[in-house]
This record gives C-alpha cells, structure tokens and sequence, in this order.
C-alpha cells in the first residue's frame, strides 16, 4: 500500500477538487489538516473502495491527507488528530499508520485503540502497523479480538505471530467457554488447531 494506491481508488471522489486543494494547502500549511480531516466523509464519500478492500472513501482520503504533510509533523498531527477525532476519523489514523514515517510513535495510539470496546477501532489497529507492539501486547490484542468478535482475518501477519504462548492463552479462553456453555468463534477454534497441530499439545474442544 502506497499513496500513490490511494490517490488511484479515490479518483472518483465526489470532490476531486477539493481533495486537491486540501493537498496541496497541507503541504505548504501542516495545520491546515484540522479543518480538512473532519471534512473528508462530506466532501468525498464514506462509500467502501473496491480497489482497497476493507478501505472506505473517507479513510483513504484522511490517510492521504495525513501523507501530504511534511515529514516533521506527521507525528505530531497523526497523534492530535486521533485524539481529538470521532471513531471515524481515530480509524483513519491508525489503517494510515503503516503509510507514514513516524516509526514506533504511533504505538501508543495503538493501545488506546486496543483498550476499547469498539470493534472497528480494534480491527484498525491490528493492521500491518501492529509490528510494532511487542509479543505480549499483540497476544492481548488477539484476545481482544476473540471477546469482542472482531474476525482474526484483519490480525495482520497472524500465523507468523502466532505462537505457542498465544496457543495456551487460547484453549485457557476455549476452556472458560466450553464450562460456561459457550462458544468459541470458529476462527478462533482453527488458529488453535493450527497452532497445536502435530505438537501434542492437548485443547478444550467444544462438543
């Protein structure tokens, strides 16, 4: 994924001129993106981009807005801009992460997002920028997504994390489940199985 990428799915905003425009005035004026970024769903649509599946208009217009600025304020407006955004906008920021030059900065943002209970927040932030949170963070964030239902198809890099202590945490919760008569999402129950297979290592299947 590259700017370049999201320029070519967002050329047929409803606004194209005012996409440029807000460009170009980030470029030369960094504080110029407070008043654009809010307004990236009015003037450019909040409809999915079938180039960039799992990208809305309005995302991918926020992120680029975000890639226009210099490179001294990117972490600086990355942060403000998601603290001081409605989920929409916190979304954008965190799918932009992994496009801009801000290197572990961003990290914190991450586990904010991670600590909430929106799903759509949690899906963001366990995108590829997610490389950045350290083992036992990233296991957490897994975990997350099990409780609260987000599919592990967005856990960027999943099977390459994945390991033997995130395999244990997981029959530990099948387990819990499995007692209290409840089930475990089935994406869960096949990383499980994948992560035990041919080891030996005994899990809670469910009847």
């Amino acid at each position: 994924m590259t700017p370049d990428d999201l320029r070519t799915a967002l050329r047929d905003v409803p606004d194209p001129d005012w996409l440029a425009t807000a460009l170009r005035r980030i470029a030369a004026e960094p504080a110029a993106i407070a008043r654009f970024f809010p307004a990236a769903g009015r003037r450019c649509g909040r409809a999915d981009l079938p180039d960039l599946p799992g990208w809305t208009a309005d995302e991918a217009t926020r992120a680029l807005l975000l890639t226009s600025l210099p490179a001294e304020h990117v972490a600086g407006q990355a942060e403000a801009l998601y603290r001081a955004g409605d989920a929409a906008e916190r979304s954008a920021v965190l799918k932009a992460l992994p496009l801009l030059p801000v290197g572990a900065a961003g990290v914190p943002l991450l586990h904010d997002a991670i600590r909430t209970n929106d799903t759509r927040l949690v899906a963001a932030a366990l995108g590829p920028y997610a490389r950045h949170l350290d083992p036992a963070a990233w296991r957490q964030a897994v975990l997350k997504c099990v409780f609260t239902g987000v599919p592990l198809a967005v856990v960027a890099d999943l099977d390459a994390r994945a390991d033997g202590t995130l395999a244990a945490m997981l029959a530990a919760l099948a387990a819990e489940r499995t007692a209290a008569g409840r089930t475990m999402p089935a994406d869960a129950t096949a990383l499980l199985d994948r992560l035990t297979a041919g080891t030996g290592q005994p899990h809670h299947r469910e009847a």
